[in-house]
């Protein structure tokens, strides 16, 4: 059994593991990723590796701790920044996603801004599995009719719906069952948010591979996405979990911008 160095962050107690494989090899098979996502054993809610640098960015690739490949996570992503920016001595970090590119900026210490991009809405890019109004989406979930639901994809896709108490909900039964619904070909995050007033949003979310989870940072942008095109909230919107708040940003050219705090670096070591 060979011992790796890691690294252990979370953005609001969303929780990682990092692995810089920038100079060495190391891959972990989905079962190991499955045995160290247990919260009996390390625990975390996604594990990120770093890969070697193309074209001055950092590519990253990502797995959820039920071993499944994903393609974004905003939280995870600002922690990645900042662990790259102490290693880099760097303010600026450009990361790269399989399907985006992530511009990084170190605000204060503990505190990261990332670009994100832009929105997606058609039923194709999300994806769902027929062409229907993304932004008005009805599903039958355990005999309970839940309606107006926004889909959209940040990088990863989201159903969002709006709701007077967004703890109301158990997402520990009916999450599942949204994020495996036959809509959703890829699966999806799964959204339960609740208006306080134009600037501030309370969630409740549930992460495809991951489960119940303390924060999300894709879900925390495409919510706020979600109530900017219902003119439910201005461009500017916190939205806030049960440890603290994302500040999120949507400008002029859609381009959605993500900012908030991350924990301190944890440089932990790993069996294999």
């Amino acid at each position: 059994m060979a011992t790796i160095n890691a690294y252990k962050m979370d953005g609001l107690g969303n929780d990682f593991i990092i692995i810089d494989r920038r100079e060495n090899s190391i891959n972990l098979a989905k079962e190991k990723i499955i045995e160290l996502g247990s919260r009996t054993n390390i625990g975390f809610d996604q594990i990120i590796f770093i890969e070697k640098e193309k074209k001055s960015s950092y590519p990253i690739t990502i797995f959820n701790s039920d071993g499944g490949e994903i393609s974004a996570c905003g939280n995870g992503s600002r922690c990645v920044a900042y662990l790259l920016s102490k290693i880099l001595n760097t303010n600026e970090i450009k990361l790269q996603t399989n399907n985006r590119i992530l511009n990084a900026k170190i605000i204060k210490n503990f505190y990261v801004e990332l670009e994100m991009g832009k929105p997606l809405f058609s039923y194709e890019e999300i994806p769902l599995s027929k062409s229907i109004n993304s932004g008005n989406i009805t599903l039958d979930i355990n005999k309970k009719i839940f309606t107006n639901g926004f889909s959209v994809n940040v990088g990863n896709p989201h159903i969002i719906f709006f709701v007077k108490d967004c703890f109301e909900y158990d997402l520990k039964i009916i999450g599942p069952k949204i994020e495996n619904h036959e809509l959703f070909p890829e699966k999806i995050n799964v959204t339960f948010a609740q208006v306080i007033d134009k600037k501030n949003i309370k969630v409740n979310v549930w992460e495809r591979g991951a489960g119940l989870t303390k924060a999300c940072g894709t879900a925390a942008c495409a919510t706020a996405v979600a109530a900017f095109k219902n003119k439910l909230v201005n461009n500017k919107v916190d939205i806030k979990f049960k440890e603290g708040l994302l500040n999120i940003e949507i400008d002029r050219s859609n381009n959605i911008f993500m900012s908030g705090p991350v924990s301190e670096i944890k440089n932990i070591k790993i069996n294999i």
